[in-house]
């Protein structure tokens, strides 16, 4: 039991992503008891344990799906979830005639596996089996032709005289055991003869034409292995006539059908050939008769004559379809080419038919028949029985060479040849309880075979626990109530969650007192309603939405969402807060704290650079950027670290051009026509990188480099790159001497303008020194005078100062 609850529970919380779109079919039942709820859908169970309901919940608060009682708290083991079962009552297998003995009866062959079997059902929960065709070797036929005698005939006649013998040889090639009978019909008596005269009536045909008197039906040669026998009978027929074309087929039709014993069908295969060469009359025809007596579909042969053509009117096409497979009869209309649109609309109308089409004098019949039998015994149709009320039935075939059909296809299978094996696949589902839970039976057969698989339905509708209620239990106040499934059964008449009211006193003043919070607040909260001094909170409409508490007060739908989804999708409401899981934080749980998302390849946390906040990393510097704090577009060395790869992307050059799509596929590249158009640091909420790098052809390409908000590298460049050309050489090669001229005179006014200075601060040291000095010849022992005195002897011995 536990292993199926909880098998159950995890096909239930595959699909509880849907339950809220769809709407939960299990609190939509508003259950009052454990049979009613599991009767509201197979996913639906029903908690038994007392202390299971919180304050304001009601009684059918127990009924949920199995995923959401066990989330609430439900224990598996209280539980009731009863299941469906398949039960194979007889199978015996299909008939291998290679194996079985050579002289099988018909009722000792089997072509349809299993023969019975009992399914009990759970509402909206399929059971289904399997069923095995087997199309047998020498099965036998009985094969009764039924041949219109009016005038129009005369010559076909003559060629069915001999069928007897030459259908014998032909069917004797498909089986060993074959049955043929012989039936005429031509119209009801008194359709349009009412004016004519009683001579007329004994010979219809005109002119020296001798003529038998008109009739209904007649079964001129029950079914017989005697072909010789059939050559004498209808070698003895006359034909007969009308005074309107379409004939009375369909009153022989019938009495073909549901005269078994009178015709001699036996449980075999079962072929009727329908041969005429006109149309036919139909329910409500029989009125120009004075004929208003609806069809009986009942067998009224006597002597082997249709005695109640005048008494009853002609059956509708429903009313023979009905009884051809009733009575596993399949058709074969042998019809002239004149009449074939008509026929072949009959045919659509009537299962397991075919359309022949009749020489003018019938001389192809047993070639016709043939190619119909064939036609007809390649194809298997299902069909049931009728439904109870609330059952469907699905199909599924597997037919040859691995062909599957499903819906109103998978009833059948084309193409069988003898000794092959088909397959279908029966599933049925009952909803609700037909019946108050009698068991029903229904049939499913092949049409056109006597064999069918009796199919025994039997209904759960109530649960395990409900036999083991306790009547007039004293925990249901007073014994006004039955004590099952952990709740109490109201008897009529009381009302509450144990009976303790009369459901004539549930609204008084007094009892409406205890369902407010304070004199301040409104009954129940306006989320409820008070029934017997206790609040019993209203439900939302979408079932997933709860109101609980003792004054209704509280719900699991009003917390704080994130990404639209309550309390992120990770954790639950209760009265107005988010309970998170486990390893998730926050009022709408949608903080993570898990920390390994901010782990990076060096195992570091946000690369040291950070710290990680609900499962993220935050950088401590803006300069730092991704999911890991791993990126630095403003960082130097951004624009080396990218140049080969953003060269080789938008040129198709540079030492990674052949390995470009391999190791250079971790940005968005976008080109633009100018260095204008480049993003700006202002344009983006992102840092920015400006690049300029020389190119394998040695030009300058200009770029940015950035990582979006959203982690995304980014790269912009500008298409053409920048390269020099012949004629601007000279201007370049002038500029740069001119640049160093410049420099050099620079470098010369600097150099004088030192030595000027240096010069003027040695000048400016002497003097100073200069003025310190103090000269004193007597005091120096080796001072000698720098003035010398000569005398000129030619003037008067005074000597001249040089």
């Amino acid at each position: 039991m536990d292993l199926q609850l909880s098998l159950i529970a995890f096909l239930g919380l595959l699909c509880c992503c849907n339950s809220q779109k769809e709407g939960n079919e299990c609190i939509s039942a508003n259950a009052k008891y454990c049979g009613e709820c599991i009767q509201a859908g197979a996913k639906c169970g029903w908690c038994t344990d007392p202390n299971f309901l919180k304050q304001g919940e009601t009684v059918s608060s127990r009924c949920d799906e199995l995923q959401s009682l066990l989330k609430r708290g439900c224990n598996t083991s209280l539980i009731e979830n009863p299941v469906g079962k398949l039960e194979t009552v007889k199978n015996v297998s299909v008939t291998d005639r290679s194996k079985a003995p050579k002289n099988l009866k018909p009722e000792d062959i089997t072509q349809v596996q299993p023969q019975k079997v009992s399914l009990t059902l759970r509402s909206g929960e399929p059971q289904s089996f399997k069923l095995k065709f087997k199309r047998a070797e020498d099965y036998p036929i009985d094969l009764y032709y039924l041949m219109d005698l009016s005038y129009s005939m005369k010559d076909d006649l003559e060629n069915v005289k001999n069928l007897g013998t030459s259908l014998m040889l032909e069917m004797s090639k498909i089986t060993s055991d074959f049955r043929i009978g012989f039936g005429s019909f031509v119209e009801k008596t008194v359709m349009p003869y009412i004016s004519t005269t009683p001579a007329k009536l004994l010979n219809p045909c005109t002119g020296d034409q001798n003529c038998t008197s008109p009739f209904s039906y007649k079964n001129v040669l029950p079914l017989t292995s005697d072909g010789s026998r059939f050559n004498n009978l209808v070698g003895v027929q006359q034909i007969s006539g009308n005074l309107d074309s379409p004939e009375g087929g369909f009153d022989a039709i019938m009495q073909v059908a549901v005269c078994g014993d009178q015709i001699g069908w036996r449980n075999v295969t079962r072929l009727l050939v329908f041969s005429t060469d006109a149309g036919f009359h139909f329910a409500g025809d029989g009125k120009l008769g004075g004929i208003v007596l609806p069809n009986d579909g009942k067998c009224h042969l006597e002597n082997n004559i249709y005695t109640m053509s005048h008494y009853y009117d002609y059956p509708s096409i429903a009313h023979l379809v009905q009884k051809l497979s009733d009575n596993n009869i399949q058709t074969i209309f042998a019809i002239t080419e004149e009449f074939q649109p008509v026929y072949q609309e009959l045919k659509n109308l009537i299962p397991k038919s075919a359309v022949g089409t009749l020489s003018a004098n019938s001389s192809n019949v047993i070639n016709l028949i043939i190619d119909a039998y064939n036609s007809l015994s390649s194809e298997v149709i299902l069909e049931n029985s009728k439904l109870p009320e609330g059952v469907t039935i699905a199909y599924t075939s597997r037919c040859k060479n691995g062909v599957t059909n499903k819906d109103e296809n998978g009833r059948r299978c084309s193409n069988i040849s003898i000794g092959d094996e088909v397959h279908f696949n029966i599933s049925i589902t009952s909803k609700g309880c037909p019946k108050q839970g009698k068991p029903e039976i229904i049939k499913v057969k092949p049409l056109g075979f006597t064999e069918e698989v009796e199919i025994t339905l039997n209904f759960i509708c109530e649960c395990d626990c409900h036999s083991k209620g306790i009547e007039n239990s004293p925990d249901c106040h007073f014994g006004n109530g039955t004590y099952e499934c952990g709740a109490c059964r109201c008897n009529e008449g009381r009302v509450g969650r144990n009976c303790e009211c009369s459901s004539n006193d549930v609204a008084t003043e007094d009892m409406d007192r205890t369902c407010r919070k304070d004199n301040g607040t409104d009954i129940c909260s306006n989320n409820g309603e008070c029934v017997c001094g206790t609040c019993e909170c209203k439900k939302r409409e979408n079932p997933e939405e709860r109101y609980s508490g003792q004054f209704c007060e509280c719900d699991n739908f009003n917390c704080d969402r994130s990404g639209s989804l309550l309390c992120g999708g990770h954790g639950r409401c209760e009265c107005r807060k988010c309970i998170c899981e486990p390893m998730w934080n926050g009022t709408a749980c949608d903080c993570s704290l898990d920390e390994s998302t901010c782990l990076a390849s060096n195992k570091q946390i946000c690369n040291g650079r950070g710290r990680c906040e609900c499962g993220a990393c935050k950088c401590d510097d803006l300069k730092f950027q991704g999911p890991t704090c791993e990126a630095c577009p403003t960082c130097p060395g951004v624009c080396i670290e990218h140049k080969e790869c953003v060269e080789c992307r938008a040129f198709g050059t540079g030492e990674k051009k052949e390995t470009c799509q391999k190791e250079c596929s971790d940005f968005t590249l976008f080109k633009v026509k100018t260095r204008d158009k480049l993003p700006q640091p202002n344009d983006k909420s992102y840092p920015v990188m400006h690049c300029k790098e020389r190119d394998a052809n040695d030009c300058w390409f200009y770029y940015t480099y950035a990582v979006t908000n959203n982690t995304e590298k980014v790269v912009y460049v500008v298409e053409e790159p920048e390269c020099p050309t012949g004629p601007d050489i000279i201007p370049i090669v002038a500029g740069v001497v001119a640049g160093i001229v410049l420099i050099g005179l620079a470098l010369l006014l600097i150099w004088k303008l030192l030595m000027i200075i240096h010069d003027r601060r040695e000048f400016a040291k002497f003097e100073k020194e200069k003025m310190n000095a103090k000269w004193d010849t007597q005091e120096n022992p080796i001072y000698k005078s720098p003035i010398n005195q000569f005398q000129n002897p030619n003037y008067g011995r005074k000597g001249a100062v040089l």
